[in-house]
């Protein structure tokens, strides 16, 4: 058992959760509100889709992807709950300055800089739960943790939706922005770091040096991190472009879709991450293989029921089969994210997350959103409205890639993964 999560009390790390739950809540409410104010915000900036796409990918996954790792390692070597506080200070307060862009390069360096914050957010939070919870509760608390996306991407949704009609898309971006910056020092006075091992007789505090070689030699930890970055350019490109298909081709107006698209994400997305982190720690425990199964085995049927809810023309259908990717394509957060955290010893935990979060996000912010407005302007001459609907429907193919590759993956996952109790990495079969 860890031996830092066994001095933890239960109702500490049930308050330390729900603090890092929340502040990746607004992680994801951040991010969403750019999508559902694309067609407002694209009408008043004179944006196309490949431009609004860079905005919503490109700028924002420069620099989250290659300062993570850089953070990371900040994280492990001082304060993983400074960290944390910083990033959310930095992040809403870019996050309030898209309010006042006037221009495509206004919007970008804007989305820049939110990006610079959410770098330090994630990877940091992961160590966290590693270091609260034992391997047993692991999968479970980061899953709960996970909870953040899709309660972040709904009410991002929503009160965009709301706010942008009620008043002004402005608006919007500089209240989620002001309510992120209130939260942070609240953050920072509920919840503290557990006390590193490096600083008492333990293992030393590891550079990146150290970190990333160790990661390079595990092909599990390069087929997980690639199947992961392959499903989330399909994720954050429907995240961004799902409430324009929505307006385009389903006639919808701002409203109805946030309404459409938040209870989606509430009923289904809630349970997918809950389900994956659940079924990882009872079937994980007994073969470890299961925590890339589990992952493969939904993306293989997210992609199906995602194209056929997206190209039925009626609304109650393509709800009810919508429900069922939304929930699926994000179940693979608690299992990966813990497959990750164990293949290194704990004290290079934080950084091991910057560093799958590196390549899974430069795969999937960098290209998703990008490449569905790219494709979609490249169809609009022959399918004029429709373009967006087809050039998300094409790109869902790589949800099937995704699960090629984690099925791969599976195959060296025991051999590869560290062993708390020995120092060493496993060789049984558990």
């Amino acid at each position: 058992m860890n031996t830092q999560a066994a001095t933890v009390g239960k109702g500490h790390r049930g308050l330390v959760l729900a603090m890092l739950l929340l502040v990746y809540t607004f992680n994801f409410l951040d991010r969403q509100i750019l999508g559902i104010l694309a067609e407002p915000i694209k009408a008043d900036l004179g944006l196309s889709d490949g431009e609004f796409g860079a905005v919503g990918g490109l700028a924002f996954a420069i620099l989250y992807s290659i300062l993570g790792v850089p953070l990371a390692l900040l994280a492990d070597r001082t304060s993983r709950s400074w960290v944390i506080t910083g990033a959310l200070t930095v992040w809403s307060g870019f996050t309030a300055l898209c309010g006042f862009a006037t221009g495509f390069w206004h919007l970008f360096a804007f989305r820049l800089g939110v990006g610079i914050g959410e770098a330090g957010g994630v990877a940091p939070s992961y160590a966290l739960i590693a270091d609260y919870f034992p391997l047993e509760k692991r999968a479970r608390a980061l899953a709960i943790y996970s909870l953040g996306i899709p309660v972040g991407l709904a009410l991002g949704t929503l009160l965009g939706a709301y706010i942008a009609s009620s008043v002004d898309w402005r608006i919007a971006f500089l209240a989620v922005g002001a309510a992120g910056i209130v939260v942070a020092p609240i953050f920072r006075f509920l919840v503290r770091d557990v006390p590193k091992r490096g600083r008492a007789g333990g293992p030393p505090l590891a550079p990146v040096s150290m970190v990333f070689p160790m990661l390079a030699k595990k092909r599990s930890f390069w087929l997980m991190s690639f199947a992961a970055g392959f499903s989330s350019l399909c994720g954050y490109g429907l995240a961004l472009w799902t409430p324009s298909v929505l307006i385009r081709s389903f006639g919808l107006d701002l409203v109805t879709t946030g309404q459409f698209l938040g209870s989606l994400l509430l009923i289904g997305g809630t349970a997918g991450v809950f389900a994956g982190g659940w079924l990882a720690d009872r079937l994980g425990h007994a073969d470890r293989r299961w925590y890339a199964w589990l992952p493969a085995i939904a993306w293989l049927i997210t992609a199906p029921t995602f194209a056929a809810g997206l190209s039925t023309g009626v609304l109650p259908i393509a709800w009810a089969l919508l429900l069922i990717p939304n929930g699926l394509n994000i179940l693979w957060l608690g299992p990966v994210t813990t497959a990750v955290q164990n293949l290194v010893p704990p004290h290079m935990r934080a950084t091991a997350s910057g560093s799958f979060l590196m390549v899974n996000n430069l795969i999937g912010l960098g290209v998703g959103p990008w490449l569905m407005g790219a494709v979609s302007d490249g169809l609009k001459t022959g399918h004029g409205v429709e373009s967006l609907r087809y050039a998300v429907i094409g790109c869902l193919a790589f949800y099937l890639l995704a699960a090629a590759l984690m099925f791969v993956a599976s195959r060296s996952l025991r051999s590869e993964w560290w062993d708390e109790e020995q120092g060493t990495a496993a060789r049984s079969g558990t």
